[in-house]
């Protein structure tokens, strides 16, 4: 099992299976076995994930299902990183935020059942006030009267009941897990800082480092993973191309995005795309150095390269610089 690994100060190669969501999760299996190159699964189970290789309602609590389920990643010497359920349990349409929050805690169920050690989910955003019920309401900063105070009511009275809930949760189900938020704008946990009031609702909540979320906001991720340190739980795999040219007309808040993208001041790239190698050696060193011993697990959104061509190309480079 990929959670058994950890103690091996190892760091592994892994994919998101979301990328191949036309495949049978055995086909999967195979495509990645033959690569030689990644060694983990994670395996999308609700949320925004459409679940296209499990389905926790078939599993959980059901005798030998979940090992059934295990069996051919388990033939094929593979490991599953984690258990990916990012969604928003805290959206203000009430029918949204039950369907999430559902989701995330049968997720926490099946992986106690599977012995996996790692979820990966988001914060969630509430909306602006009690009575708001259409959208999620991202405080990007109070520049206006009519912002104010809005994160600040939003944390105290939404996220951070919500996550300590959730925390006491999975430490009964499950006390090994570790949640880990990947931090990113439109979540209410998205930076440092929105981090450092999360972390303290409880030991079990921590990263998913995806630096390419960083980049197109002018952070440095090297500078979160010093800032993070053990609280960095799962990694993934994925790079981000910057156009100064774009950049210097729409900044990077273009409302547009990700269409069309050859318009758009910046893209999602395939690993090495966007950063060279010396950037990654960097990256993958300080991890280390941090005692991060988990996966980097290779996420598929580069809207120029092909699902399989751009995954093959990530891990021979993530190879290169583990």
């Amino acid at each position: 099992m990929a959670e058994l690994e950890r103690s091996n100060h190892e760091l592994r190669i892994g994919l998101l299976t979301d990328a191949l969501p036309d495949r049978a999760l055995g086909k999967v299996v195979e495509w990645v076995a033959r690569t030689g190159l990644i060694r983990d699964l994670e395996i999308g189970v609700g949320g925004y994930s459409p679940a296209p290789h499990c389905r926790p309602a078939e599993l959980v609590g059901h005798a030998g299902a979940a090992a059934a389920w295990r069996k051919p990643i388990d033939d094929a010497g593979l490991g599953i990183s984690a258990l990916n359920v990012s969604g928003n349990p805290l959206h203000p349409n009430p029918d949204e935020a039950r369907r999430h929050d559902a989701d995330l805690r049968q997720a926490i169920r099946l992986a106690a059942e599977l012995g996996i050690d790692r979820i990966v989910a988001m914060s969630g955003c509430p909306g602006a006030a009690a009575s708001d019920r259409s959208a999620p309401h991202f405080s990007g900063g109070g520049w206006l009267p009519d912002l104010e105070r809005i994160a600040d009511w939003q944390w105290r009275e939404r996220v951070a009941p919500y996550w300590l809930e959730i925390s006491e949760f999975a430490r009964r189900e499950h006390p090994d897990l570790l949640i880990c938020f990947e931090l990113h704008p439109g979540t209410y946990v998205f930076n440092f800082e929105t981090f450092t009031r999360a972390r303290h609702l409880g030991a079990n909540l921590g990263v998913n480092l995806d630096p390419s979320h960083f980049f197109w906001q002018s952070m440095d991720p090297l500078a979160l993973v010093e800032a993070i340190g053990d609280r960095i739980g799962h990694a993934h795999g994925k790079d981000t191309t910057l156009h100064a040219e774009r950049l210097a007309l729409n900044g990077m808040l273009d409302c547009r995005w990700p269409n069309p993208p050859d318009e758009m001041p910046w893209n999602f790239a395939t690993v090495g795309r966007g950063h060279d190698k010396e950037w990654w050696a960097k990256f993958v060193g300080l991890l280390r150095d941090k005692g991060f011993s988990g996966t980097i697990s290779i996420e598929y959104e580069d809207p120029f390269v092909l699902v399989e061509e751009s995954i093959l190309e990530s891990a021979r480079f993530l190879s290169s610089v583990i």
